[in-house]
């Protein structure tokens, strides 16, 4: 299981090299450029010491993406796994002294360097990842200084090409037993038309409250091509990452610590804080689902109707114009099932496996597998799918305990054998007749 979540990072942090690109044609007149300026940046690459990543290997991911999907970015198993690649102890030292002496050299000229003095012995391998891993981690690899940001104003053309995205805290509602809780707004905001396309609050700044608003956003205005997401946990959830690679979503993260990028999200969440919250009275604030038809009436009958200072028009208006090539969910994708939540459960003895504390009744050939648990967060209780080695199985059902009690069991046959006569088959529902096989026991010969 540890494995197939390296992969799973693996995999995530590949699309995102090359998920801006996945979008335009092949052979497209500037794409190599784009592709080359990539890998001249630095990454924070999951499970490895690397830093860069080659424009060959960035083109090679794009193009097993566009012929394979995600799948084909799971790294392979490697052909010579459980064979030591360990470098010998006084090639270690040589590769270290190479380095230290020229501080310049490059990985490739560092082992062509050792490999010339004769000091190491014929056929033994010095792989470019292998060396920079020893060299990295005696620090002797030069870390490239951060040029001078450049902040500048930017906007999209078309509708559909970025989706903004952050969270607001909002006013306090009643709950169950009339106490208050505080609410936070989750929008999004379309870049080039400034149309909301969904927005609502939650309880909650969670993966498992943004999910479901991110849902009605596609539904309602299509797919985006762009993601811009702040970093909070929600947003850096593996979740998130997973369904946006697999509705080919590009999910952009911004700068820590540089919320300019965002500027389009955050005055719209000041709009909302000097339009709408003033005007809210006790009944709009008496539950969440109160809340909420407040918010969308203001944003459909105000905020979209209104002319908008930098567009010179309504945003709807804008977003007739511009809205020509917004890519649509397709009729047979199923958008509630690619949103479910998914976790790895070991089916137990008693058929049963154990989520949030609810526990699930599952079908007894199960037992002892591990499974795939495929749900719905706001509905924790009802159902959830039940996957097994990529196939759906069925709908788990919550454990009735007491239900239970009265469930009639299969048990197996009893078996009672006489030395040298005849044998007895018997269950718990027909009682054994111990005076007939004793009587039968008495009179014969063989005792």
């Amino acid at each position: 299981m540890k494995d197939e979540k390296k992969k799973q990072d693996t995999a995530l942090f590949r699309y995102g090299l090359i998920a801006d690109l996945t979008n335009i044609p092949p052979g497209t007149r500037g794409l190599y450029a784009k592709i080359q300026k990539k890998a001249d940046r630095k990454y924070k690459i999951p499970h490895s010491d690397k830093t860069t990543v080659a424009a060959e290997t960035i083109r090679d991911w794009l193009k097993k993406y566009r012929k394979e999907g995600f799948d084909a970015l799971l790294p392979k198993d490697r052909k010579d796994r459980g064979k030591s690649r360990k470098l010998p102890v006084h090639v270690s030292d040589l590769l270290l002294e190479t380095k230290e002496k020229n501080p310049d050299f490059t990985v490739k000229m560092v082992i062509k360097h050792v490999r010339k003095s004769g000091k190491v012995e014929p056929g033994t391998r010095l792989a470019d990842s292998t060396v920079y891993k020893l060299l990295a981690r005696h620090g002797l690899m030069k870390k490239q200084e951060n040029p001078a940001q450049d902040h500048r104003r930017f906007s999209y053309k078309n509708a559909g090409e970025l989706f903004m995205s952050d969270v607001m805290h909002g006013p306090a509602v009643k709950t169950q037993g009339n106490r208050k809780r505080k609410t936070y707004l989750i929008a999004f905001i379309d870049d080039a038309t400034r149309v909301i396309p969904y927005a609502a609050f939650a309880m909650s700044e969670n993966t498992a409250s943004f999910m479901p608003v991110l849902k009605q956003a596609i539904m309602r205005r299509g797919l985006p091509q762009r993601l811009f997401v702040d970093n909070g946990s929600a947003f850096r959830s593996k979740h998130l990452s997973l369904v946006c690679a697999k509705l080919g979503i590009t999910l952009i993260h911004s700068r820590p610590y540089a919320p300019q990028g965002k500027g389009k999200i955050e005055r719209w969440f000041r709009t909302v804080r000097l339009q709408f919250l003033p005007m809210l009275t006790d009944k709009n604030k008496s539950s969440l689902e109160d809340l909420n038809s407040a918010l969308w009436a203001y944003v459909e009958m105000e905020y979209h109707q209104n002319v908008h200072r930098i567009l010179r028009q309504t945003p709807l208006q804008a977003w007739a114009e511009k809205a020509g090539n917004v890519n649509y969910p397709a009729p047979w994708l199923d958008i509630d099932e690619m949103f479910l939540f998914e976790t790895k459960r070991k089916v137990m003895k008693d058929r049963t496996v154990s989520l949030n504390g609810v526990a699930y009744e599952v079908d007894a050939a199960l037992v002892g597998e591990t499974v795939t648990l495929k749900y719905d967060p706001s509905k924790q209780g009802d159902t959830v799918d039940v996957w097994h080695n990529n196939k759906f199985q069925h709908k788990a059902k919550c454990l009735d305990a007491y239900a239970n009690c009265f469930v009639k069991r299969d048990r197996p046959s009893c078996t009672i054998q006489e030395t040298g006569k005849e044998t007895l088959h018997t269950s718990p529902s027909q009682p054994v007749n111990f005076a007939r096989i004793a009587g039968k026991m008495k009179g014969s010969d063989d005792v």
